[in-house]
């Protein structure tokens, strides 16, 4: 049996696991990264914690699983390391996606023709270079798969692929060469920066592991769990997480730009291969699975995230209770930040059950939100919608987004599809698998048709959009940041 080795860094853990050519997951080993905050809207990981654990992880799913074929990794895309390339060490913290240090830089910059978020790459990479106080060009750029690339050659490899370049805020429209603009003006260097690769190629050995497999895979993660839900020549999935992203393919056609489309999508690059990209488009939730945590944690409704399953069904309806997930702001499609999250039409009558019932819908309602922004923005008749991620456990949930989005839903066999993308990708690379075997392997686990007819669901939807609307602007100087 052929097997890939994946390797998954995601936002607060690493994952490893062999990937068969059957799909199969197994072997997984997974460990927990330290976070810290150490101040409001600062996110900071520990670079050299990063390597370290995801070779140990790999180790261990190797002992225990036996030698890998290929190698693939899936990382989270923003988060951005800058070290030395003489000792190996980052010259300060990872900065976490989520950071938010650099939002005053982004909004400087955009006076200077560049439209940059705060989550993305560019500006923490100027951050860590000014603070380390050295020169840019005895400095190299990563993000997260770059880094663990590094350390999987002993430092012969520095690379990036199509799909984590092309949403860091560096690169051309086209993801085949670094903006020579964007690099002066943020104070960066041409020599800093990874060599761009395919997603699928061949991306060196990985001596650091037993029998020094080749790297045959890099992806960032939305496009690696979009490819391990099998959309492969076409298809959508939405990932709920602590938030929940959209991703659909759309096809060879390249975009005209990288920055957010009118329809609040964005353009990714879901995968390349041989100097060919297909392209795909991403819509976002901001607090989706956050929602769960906080009814847990702060309100005290539920005991664990399973709980809010079971209390919602313990009513019929939510009684007329309505509640926006804004807990961050609005995503797509408004893309708000000043919006915050509310609950709409509390009565005496209104007990904690209606609440969670309200927060589960709200949840559904915005993955609906993120469809319907994908089909304005595409054209595409969407038939099916796929899903992964924890979130997907809670039936319920599941069933509420088939209803309001009027689609079939189907659920991932694999929860954190992430991982098996990254495993099938590798073998794919490496001529064990085809795209076509990878696009008949859907099997998902459960299927939910929708329970409401078209006239319910439009006026369900309707009154839905007046609700979000009186959460819009809620801080209005927030609100009119645009990034």
């Amino acid at each position: 049996m052929v097997k890939a080795l994946a390797i998954d860094v995601g936002t607060t853990s690493i994952r490893t696991a062999l990937v068969d050519e059957r799909g199969v997951v197994a072997h997984i080993h997974q460990s927990m990264l330290t976070v810290v905050t150490p101040n409001p809207g600062e996110v900071e990981l520990d670079a050299l914690e990063i390597a370290t654990m995801a070779l140990e992880l790999a180790r261990r799913t190797l002992d225990e699983g036996g030698p890998c074929d290929v190698v693939g990794v899936t990382n989270q895309r923003a988060t951005t390391i800058v070290f030395d390339p003489d000792t190996g060490l980052a010259v300060g913290p990872a900065l976490g996606w989520q950071d938010l240090r650099t939002v005053i830089d982004c909004l400087i910059l955009q006076g200077e023709g560049l439209r940059l978020a705060p989550n993305q790459s560019a500006t923490k990479a100027k951050w860590l270079v000014a603070a380390s106080g050295r020169p840019a060009s005895e400095l190299k750029f990563a993000t997260i798969e770059s880094w663990i690339v590094w350390h999987l050659t002993e430092g012969v490899a520095h690379l990036t692929d199509r799909s984590n370049a092309g949403v860091n805020g560096l690169v051309t429209v086209g993801v085949d060469d670094w903006d020579q603009h964007a690099i002066e003006v943020l104070g960066l260097d041409r020599a800093m920066m990874p060599t761009i690769v395919d997603t699928m190629g061949s991306h060196g050995s990985a001596t650091a592991l037993p029998g020094s497999p080749p790297i045959t895979a890099l992806v960032g993660d939305q496009p690696s769990s979009l490819f391990g839900q099998c959309c492969i020549t076409k298809g959508v999935k939405i990932t709920f997480g602590s938030g929940a992203m959209l991703n659909m393919v759309r096809g060879a056609s390249a975009p005209s730009v990288m920055t957010r489309f009118a329809s609040g999508c964005f353009p990714i690059v879901a995968r390349s291969q041989g100097g060919d990209i297909v392209w795909g488009i991403e819509a976002i939730v901001l607090s989706a699975g956050s929602c769960i945590e906080w009814l847990r944690d702060d309100l005290g409704f539920i005991e664990a995230p399973r709980d809010s399953e079971t209390l919602a069904q313990s009513v019929p309806s939510s009684d007329g209770v309505w509640f926006v997930p804004a807990l961050s702001g609005l995503g797509t499609p408004q893309w708000d930040f000043g919006a915050r999250a509310g609950f709409f039409g509390l009565t005496r009558g209104s007990g904690k059950a209606h609440m969670v019932r309200a927060v589960l819908e709200g949840i559904a309602h915005r993955g609906a939100d993120l469809v319907n922004a994908a089909q304005r923005e595409t054209g595409a008749t969407i038939d099916e919608l796929r899903v992964d991620g924890g979130m997907t456990e809670n039936k319920f949930l599941v069933q509420c987004l088939s209803d309001f989005t009027g689609l079939r839903v189907t659920v991932s066999p694999e929860r954190e599809a992430t991982t098996r993308g990254a495993g099938l990708m590798a073998l794919v690379s490496a001529g064990y698998l085809s795209l076509d075997e990878v696009e008949q392997m859907w099997s998902p686990t459960e299927v939910f048709a929708p329970q409401l007819d078209h006239d319910e669901r439009q006026q369900i939807r309707s009154q839905w959009d007046d609700v979000v609307r009186r959460v819009e602007k809620t801080i209005p100087e927030l609100s009119s940041i645009e990034f």
